[in-house]
């Protein structure tokens, strides 16, 4: 090997222990940064030379060492786990997060609850049973009035809830189409840095961040293609493929009282439904769905339409059976407007004691049999308070299952999230002793390269002086 050869082998120990204190001292830098996957210095050492002739030749001695790249320490498996992870999570979170938030509403089984209101109105007509005066009759109606006020409050308050995540989606799904959008910019740029040689490992780190968005906000799915484009599907269908992507819109109803369901298409073919079974976009239509299909909030707007239909239907039937204490008979307590939603649309009709139908027929002024059967509805098998009370029952064992399952899913997340960072992350420890065998070796290099550079000095300069 001449002197010049071992020049190069320095040369190239010196480059390659330079380019990996490089690489590590990026790794340290990004320790903290959202998305980063840690990437190493990939190395082989060059054969010498090929020589060809007629004799044989000597020991050949190897061309040193060379970078061949730099390797993202990513798994695609982990990567679609974690995706598939954050989908499912989305979805039961908000599913669980928007049923929390109308079991709030609800109050219950708290004083301030409908529950509480519905005995408190029903104690009333107890009271004024056994106190006909002009003071308990306006106790019950005052009762009524809080009574009604309270689920119309409560309808209202579900309603607006409803309202407000139907503009998230529409907002979210703007987010979805963005975010596609910068996935498909990314697989061009990440194709064309492949294609021509170059490190595209920082553009991956920025797609797969946006690819983990999309799963959690719709369920994308995605498969990395041979040319390193990443293929993200929903519903099967390419949301984005390669450099280009596709837009999604909603449609369906804008207020809770509309019929039909909000669906998500495609922008370019609106006619053709997307059914959107994960993620955060998914879980939120599912609470809007109608009560029918399970709709988180539309059953509650039904059960509080149900019990002032309730309400007012059990009171009626029984105040049209007694008389007035002029003996006129008993007419609605409650009148209620069918042209709206029924929790909206009650009203008490009496506005004093001398309207109200407290005796029965033919039993005298003073009788109060007909306040004592009103007052017992609130015991009533049938009656409005247990429409309400299997109501909540039933909701808040729905409620705290879709709270289970959210926390379920969102363990899964983190034990996704978890075994990917395990392998994909920067450790300080890890990185630290290969600074310190890059340094090493870079140390080691220089010494060659000074032990070869004094070598051939002696023997340029210093050749022939002998015996002068």
């Amino acid at each position: 090997m001449s002197s010049f050869a071992g020049l190069r082998l320095a040369e190239s120990a010196l480059s390659a222990a330079r380019a990996g204190m490089t690489v590590t001292g990026q790794n340290i830098a990004n320790q903290t940064t959202p998305g980063y996957t840690r990437q190493r210095v990939e190395q082989t050492s060059l054969s010498a030379p090929g020589q060809t002739g007629l004799w044989p030749s000597g020991i050949a001695i190897g061309g040193g060492v060379g970078v061949t790249g730099i390797a993202r320490l990513g798994d695609d498996i982990l990567d679609a786990r974690v995706r598939d992870a954050l989908s499912t999570s989305g979805f039961w979170s908000a599913r669980a997060t928007a049923a929390s938030r109308a079991e709030d509403v609800l109050a219950e089984p708290t004083k301030d609850g409908l529950a509480a209101n519905l005995n408190r109105f029903w104690s009333g007509w107890s009271d004024l049973a056994n106190t006909p005066d002009p003071a308990a009759a306006q106790v019950v109606l005052s009762n009524a009035d809080v009574l009604i006020g309270q689920i119309a409050e409560g309808y209202q308050t579900i309603a607006g809830q409803w309202n407000d995540l139907r503009s998230q989606v529409d907002g979210q799904l703007a987010d979805v189409n963005a975010a596609a959008s910068q996935v498909a910019t990314l697989n061009g740029q990440i194709r064309e840095a492949l294609r021509s040689g170059r490190n595209a490992n920082e553009l991956m780190d920025q797609r797969s961040v946006l690819a983990q968005q999309l799963s959690s906000a719709v369920g994308a799915k995605g498969i990395v293609e041979p040319d390193g484009t990443l293929t993200l599907r929903v519903d099967g269908n390419a949301l984005v493929s390669g450099d280009s992507s596709r837009a999604l819109v909603a449609s369906g109803p804008r207020d809770i009282a509309d019929a039909g369901r909000i669906t998500v298409s495609w922008a370019d073919r609106p006619n053709l439904a997307v059914p959107i079974t994960g993620g955060v976009v998914g879980g939120t239509i599912s609470a809007l769905a109608p009560a029918s299909d399970g709709g988180t909030l539309a059953g509650v707007a039904a059960a509080y339409n149900e019990t002032a239909t309730a309400l007012a239907t059990a009171v009626n039937d029984v105040h049209r059976t007694g008389v007035t204490s002029s003996g006129a008979a008993g007419g609605d307590f409650f009148a209620l407007d069918g042209s709206g939603p029924a929790a909206l649309g009650l009203r008490v009709v009496p506005t004093g004691l001398d309207q109200l139908a407290l005796a029965a027929p033919g039993a005298g002024a003073k009788d109060t049999t007909i306040a004592d059967r009103i007052s017992a509805l609130g015991t009533s098998a049938a009656g409005p308070s247990k429409t309400w009370s299997t109501f909540v029952t039933g909701f808040a064992v729905a409620v705290a299952g879709d709270l289970q399952r959210a926390d379920i899913a969102d363990m899964g997340a983190v034990a996704a999230v978890t075994a990917q960072q395990s392998n994909a992350s920067v450790d300080g420890d890890e990185e630290t002793i290969n600074l310190l065998t890059y340094q090493t070796a870079y140390q080691a290099a220089a010494r060659v390269l000074t032990a070869v550079d004094e070598a051939l000095d002696l023997l340029i300069n210093r050749t022939g002086l002998v015996g002068r």
